[in-house]
């Protein structure tokens, strides 16, 4: 393998720019041409190098392809990218699956929607106390004449909290970035290890396969400083070190989520905070509902605190009495709930390998969640609210509160897509009927489903507790896909169509 050009890379990729605990992030388009051009041009993008010291601000960029057409972008270039990219978050038929309809449809939103798409997401890190210069050192003199800023979302320094209360940042996959494990045929053993090409464009991904991307000859106009494909040496690969971002801006309905807990325990504090870890998959302070295990798990345990958090498999609770079937985290990261309970020896496993054997209710419902890992970036933002003060009277002009989701893949239709679609808003997760995710569900009826407002806990011994009519906690406010350019494909964009 050709080492890999750090260099080249924008640091979002390998960090979440943990250490500089404000952001802001720009959604702007286009105004001037030739000032925006000359501003990409300048610009100090922040790389995946790693520095000592680390630096005190980041600058990332990211293009959707409204913004790639208008920097002259040849259309036989963009129509490499996937098609996902290309139709954009808000077509009609993608709103469907990934939820946004009804309260979440696009026409609401208030960017990404119809009219309201960005050209750029300009997104700015920096030191607490010290956003105001970041924002102008990266801004510079020529920013008011390149763009007209449609939406600046901020964020908010909940110390790692997100707004309902409980420990976020959790299980996040390890980069193979060396490219030392080859992926591995066996899909009924769960690693938190996964290939650069899940999240790069222009290495080999968990099928050992290299993902499309736009690949240029040569010869072509400003593709001379480009890199080689790795599959294809003859062809200049415009994706290589890129990787394709998803933003969404999630209203959080706190006041409402703990009130109904509270209904649901019948006012009983300790109670209520079970309904809520019950229905996220985790306590409140992030561990696991289920027991760790002592057996290491490849790509976990790098310290003391990682395995207090992910050392753990669904394996020892197959029916999700401990961890509900249903539950967020689950859904989000089912691990190795695709084959629960069922390997149990050698010969079992080349039955199951084969497809042979016994065939259970929830055999085959779900796909190896190695295929469908995505890297988290997202940020809160709004002030925090305890579980005890959400119950007290809404204040008047009360401060919205919320989650600026980012996360990275490199196949948006089999990983963002797929865990949105199949994982969180289906009706049919794991068996299940009846609810989508409790957290992020917008309870709207579904073709054959006409409710998806329940949530059920599984109990030992006793028919399951199910609980009806949950509102929707979590409204969409805004969404666009990204491509994250490397920094070379990032000049090449500025300066292919002047």
């Amino acid at each position: 393998m050709q080492q890999l050009d750090f260099d080249d890379v924008q640091g979002l990729a390998r960090f979440g720019f943990g250490s500089m605990r404000q952001a802001c992030f720009y959604l702007v388009c286009i105004k001037d041409l030739a000032a925006a051009r000359a501003w990409l041009l300048a610009a100090h993008v922040t790389t995946a190098r790693t520095l000592d010291p680390p630096p005190s601000t980041a600058l990332q960029i990211g293009f959707t392809v409204d913004g790639l057409e208008k920097l002259g972008v040849p259309r036989e270039v963009i129509n490499g990218f996937s098609p996902e990219f290309l139709l954009g978050m808000a077509e009609k038929n993608r709103s469907r699956r990934l939820g946004d309809i009804g309260p979440n449809d696009p026409s609401l939103w208030r960017w990404g929607g119809p009219d309201r798409i960005p050209h750029l997401a300009i997104m700015m890190y920096g030191k607490e106390g010290q956003m105001a210069q970041c924002e102008a050192q990266f801004k510079g003199p020529s920013w008011d004449v390149a763009f007209e800023v449609l939406e600046r979302l901020t964020t908010s320094d909940l110390d790692d909290v997100e707004p309902f209360g409980f420990r976020d940042g959790l299980s996040q996959p390890v980069v193979d970035w060396e490219e030392k494990r080859k992926p591995s045929g066996d899909q009924l053993v769960y690693s938190n290890v996964v290939s650069l090409g899940e999240f790069l464009l222009g290495y080999s991904n968990e099928y050992n396969l290299y993902t499309d991307r736009p690949l240029l000859d040569p010869s072509s106009r400003g593709a001379a400083d480009l890199l080689p494909a790795l599959d294809q040496p003859f062809k200049k690969d415009l994706g290589r070190n890129g990787t394709y971002l998803v933003i969404r801006q999630l209203e959080q309905h706190v006041r409402e989520f703990w009130r109904y807990m509270d209904h649901a325990a019948n006012s009983n504090p300790e109670q209520r905070t079970h309904v809520a870890e019950a229905m996220l998959g985790r306590r409140l302070n992030g561990t696991p509902l289920i027991p760790l295990q002592t057996k290491p798990i490849d790509g976990v345990g790098k310290d003391d605190n990682d395995r207090a958090y992910n050392q753990f498999l669904y394996d020892t609770d197959p029916d999700g009495v401990r961890c509900p079937l249903g539950a967020h985290a689950r859904r989000a990261n089912p691990r190795n709930a695709d084959f629960p309970n069922r390997v149990k020896g050698p010969i079992s496993h080349l039955l199951q390998t084969l497809g042979l054997g016994h065939k259970g209710l929830r055999d085959d419902l779900m796909s190896a969640t190695r295929f469908h890992r995505l890297l988290r970036r997202g940020r809160e933002y709004g002030p925090g609210l305890s579980p005890e003060d959400a119950l007290k009277p809404e204040p008047p002009n009360e401060e919205e509160r919320g989650l600026q989701f980012i996360c990275l893949n490199a196949n948006i239709a089999r990983q963002f897509e797929f865990v949105q679609g199949a994982w969180m808003n289906t009706t049919k997760f794991d068996g299940l009927s009846e609810e989508s995710d409790p957290l992020l569900g917008n309870r709207e009826a579904v073709q054959g489903c006409p409710v998806s407002d329940t949530f059920s806990q599984p109990r030992d011994n006793a028919l399951r507790e199910r609980r009806n009519h949950l509102p929707q906690f979590v409204t969409v406010r805004g969404g666009a896909y990204f491509f994250l350019p490397s920094l070379r494909a990032l000049k090449y964009f500025a300066t292919v169509g002047s």
